[in-house]
């Protein structure tokens, strides 16, 4: 089939037309000006649209590099703006945190005590009330039995358990805390004991002492290592212990155990 389309007719007349195109091409002494003129009249409307659709289709290219890039950039000013908001909320966080350090440091009874400070790092699962977890333990001087209060020397329970870096607190509501105590206004004894997670009683007060709404109760000293005049709370209510021999009273804390997030422990008074 090619042989047939390749007759020597048609080959002449290529190589015809190829060496006048050369000789156009070269246009030596200008004598192919007027048919190179011709062609460029010919091919300007076809060069023109050419050369226009290139330019356009340069210009779209470039418009959609620069969505992209601008694209890239709101995506980086957004993760910034990200990364800002959230830097700028643990500055407000540490703020707020380095004011409540600071007025606890200002109310607690430094000067008689020596004090170690300790975040709570855990809770009873069961939101009894009944412990928490400090974040210091035997590393730091830390023993079994020693008071842990909040600011200004308000107890909140003992040193329960201890290990390394981290301790146990029995807070006063659980059901194995048992601390003396007395009413500031009437001096009437008595033992300051849990209730399992749901309040305080100052238990085994004499039937002949004065118990009242409203009085102050605080640490009597008396029995352990846990110094006197420690605040615990005020009387809410007054009832006879079930078997009639001695007084109760329903003792209500100042502060919210679930709500703590520093407290210091008593490891000796100076």
């Amino acid at each position: 089939m090619s042989q047939k389309l390749l007759t020597p007719r048609l080959i002449k007349l290529l190589a015809t037309i190829s060496v006048c195109a050369f000789f156009v091409f070269l246009n030596p002494k200008g004598l192919f000006n007027p048919v190179r003129g011709f062609f460029w009249t010919v091919a300007y409307p076809f060069s023109k649209v050419s050369y226009i659709l290139g330019e356009k289709m340069g210009e779209t290219g470039d418009f959609l590099k620069s969505i992209s890039d601008l694209k890239r950039e709101n995506e980086r000013l957004f993760k910034e703006n990200i990364n800002l908001v959230s830097e700028i909320s643990k500055l407000k966080e540490e703020e707020k945190e380095n004011e409540k350090l600071r007025e606890q440091l200002g109310l607690i009874p430094k000067e008689k005590y020596a004090l170690e400070s300790s975040l709570v790092i855990g809770q009873d699962p069961q939101k009894l009330g009944s412990w928490i977890m400090i974040d210091k333990g035997s590393f730091q001087g830390i023993a079994a039995d020693m008071p842990v209060i909040v600011s200004d020397g308000i107890l909140i329970g003992k040193i329960e358990e201890v290990y390394l870096h981290s301790a146990k607190v029995a807070l006063l509501t659980a059901s194995s805390s048992s601390i003396n105590a007395l009413d500031v206004e009437t001096s009437a004894k008595g033992i300051i004991r849990g209730e399992y997670g749901l309040g305080i009683i100052l238990d085994m007060v004499a039937q002949n002492d004065a118990l009242n709404k409203g009085d102050t109760v605080v640490t009597s000293g008396l029995g352990s290592n846990v110094p006197k005049g420690l605040y615990i709370g005020a009387v809410e209510e007054i009832k006879s212990s079930p078997d009639r021999l001695f007084q109760q009273a329903l003792v209500i804390p100042r502060v919210k155990y679930s709500k703590l997030d520093m407290v210091f422990v008593i490891k000796n008074t100076k």
